[in-house]
C-alpha cells in the first residue's frame, strides 16, 4: 500500500540524509463542550486574578489525550517515530476538538516494535536538531489558562487612570506566561530530557480567559552537565538558527521572557486624542510605548543575567491592545552561551533543511485580506 505521509519533498529528503523514511499521517483527538467549559470558567475567576487552575487542567487533558491517541495509532504502523506533531483547538458548533496531527517515521529497511520519540519538528527541522547534536525524546508542552480578574481589573482601572505601568496586570501577565515554561521543563525533565529545543509559543482565547501554550521537543545533548537533567535548556530559535549558533559554538541555556504592561492614564489620552486631530508627533504616545518595550527588554536582560549567558539571541516583541488604554509588550529571546570544543556533526546544511516549501492552495478570500489572522498583532 502507498504511504500516506504530509512530508514534503524536502523534507523527505532531509529524513533521507539521516537513514529514515516517511511513514503514514496520524491522527488524534478529543472533543469537548464548550457549554461546560465556558461555565466552569465564568465561576472560577478569583478576586485576585491569574491561573485559573481547573481549565488549565482541562484544557490540558483534552491536549493529552488527543497526543495519546495519536501516539497510539502510529504505535501499531511499525515506526520509530513521529515528528511535525501539532496541537490544536478546532470550534465545531458549540463543542472543542483537540487535535494533534503528525507523521510517522520509519528507520530505513527497519521495522519498529514501539515508538523511539515524538517531536513538534518537522522534516528539515528534525535534520537541524539530529545534526546539532540533539537527540529528541518526546513531544511535551506546558499550558495556562488565566484570567486578569476582578481584582486585576478594579486595580488597574483605578491605575490607568494614572500614567504608566500598570503593575497588577504586569505581574499576573509575567506569572502566568513562565508558568507555561515551568511546566514544559517539567515535562521534560519526567521523560529523561536535558533539554527543550525548537519551542512555540501561542495564544488562544478561551471561555472568556486566555491560554497561553508552549509546544517543543524534549532531547538529549551529551554536552549537557547533570545539572541540566534538574532544570533542562529551554530554546524557541528555529532549529535552522540554533543548528548556526551551535555550528559556532554556541549552546542555548534559556527561554527568556518579559511582559510590560503600560496606561496612557486619563490626562494623557484626553491630551493624545486632541494632538491626533493635527499633524505630527503625539509625543504621550511615543514615550509610552519606547518605556513599555525598555521595561520588558529589561525584564529578559535580568533572567539572561542570572543564568549566566553571553547574549541574549532571536528577540521578538509582540503588541497587544488591552483596552481601556492600556498595551501588553511582551518581549522573548533565547539566552546561549559560548560553550569549548561544541560544534555541529556536519560542517554545512543541505539547501533542503533551509528552502521553504511553497504553499500550492491558496485561499483567495485570505489572501484579499492580508497577513495570516491567527498572527498576533503587531508582531515585531
Amino acid at each position: 500500500m502507498p504511504v500516506m505521509t504530509g512530508f514534503s519533498g524536502n523534507e523527505m529528503y532531509c529524513l533521507h540524509k539521516k537513514g529514515m523514511a516517511p511513514g503514514d499521517l496520524v491522527i488524534g483527538n478529543s472533543v469537548y463542550s464548550l457549554g461546560i467549559i465556558g461555565g466552569i470558567g465564568a465561576g472560577l475567576k478569583t478576586l485576585a486574578g491569574g491561573e485559573v487552575e481547573q481549565i488549565t487542567h482541562l484544557i490540558h487533558d483534552g491536549r493529552k489525550a488527543a497526543l495519546d491517541r495519536m501516539i497510539a495509532w502510529s504505535d501499531l504502523k511499525g515506526a520509530i517515530g513521529i515528528t511535525g506533531v501539532t496541537s490544536e483547538l478546532v470550534v465545531h458548533s458549540g463543542n472543542i476538538e483537540f487535535l494533534s496531527i503528525g507523521s510517522a517515521v520509519h528507520r530505513e529497511n527497519h521495522n519498529a516494535t514501539s515508538l523511539e520519540f515524538t517531536s513538534c519538528a518537522d522534516g528539515q527541522e528534525l535534520y537541524c536538531q539530529i545534526d546539532s547534536g540533539f537527540k529528541p525524546v518526546h513531544f511535551v508542552f506546558g499550558n495556562v489558562a488565566y484570567s486578569i480578574g476582578i481584582g486585576g481589573g478594579i486595580g488597574g482601572a483605578l491605575r490607568s487612570l494614572g500614567r504608566g505601568e500598570v503593575k497588577e496586570y504586569s505581574e499576573v501577565f509575567n506569572v502566568t506566561r513562565h508558568l507555561a515554561l515551568q511546566r514544559i521543563q517539567h515535562e521534560a525533565r519526567t521523560v529523561g530530557a536535558n533539554a527543550v529545543v525548537g519551542i512555540n509559543t501561542s495564544i488562544f482565547p478561551f471561555g472568556g480567559m486566555q491560554e497561553m501554550i508552549m509546544i517543543g521537543t524534549a532531547s538529549r545533548h551529551d554536552k549537557l552537565g547533570p545539572e541540566f537533567d534538574q532544570a533542562p535548556i529551554t530554546s524557541d530559535l528555529t532549529n535552522e538558527e540554533m543548528w548556526n549558533l551551535m555550528h559556532i559554538g554556541y549552546m542555548p541555556l534559556q527561554l527568556v521572557l518579559g511582559v510590560s504592561v503600560y496606561s496612557l492614564g486619563l490626562v494623557g489620552g484626553i491630551t493624545a486624542a486632541f494632538k491626533s486631530l493635527g499633524r505630527g508627533e503625539i509625543e504621550e504616545l511615543t514615550k509610552l510605548i519606547y518605556d513599555a518595550r525598555e521595561n520588558a527588554l529589561h525584564h529578559i536582560m535580568r533572567d539572561a543575567t542570572a543564568c549566566g549567558a553571553d547574549d541574549v539571541v532571536g528577540i521578538k516583541t509582540y503588541v497587544y491592545e488591552l483596552g481601556g488604554g492600556m498595551i501588553e509588550f511582551m518581549a522573548i529571546g533565547t539566552a546561549v552561551k559560548k560553550m569549548p570544543g561544541l560544534t555541529t556533526l556536519s560542517d554545512s546544511l543541505p539547501p533542503q533543511a533551509v528552502i521553504r516549501d511553497k504553499d500550492t492552495f491558496i485561499n483567495a478570500a485570505e489572501k484579499s485580506i492580508g497577513r495570516n489572522l491567527n498572527e498576533p498583532s503587531g508582531a515585531r
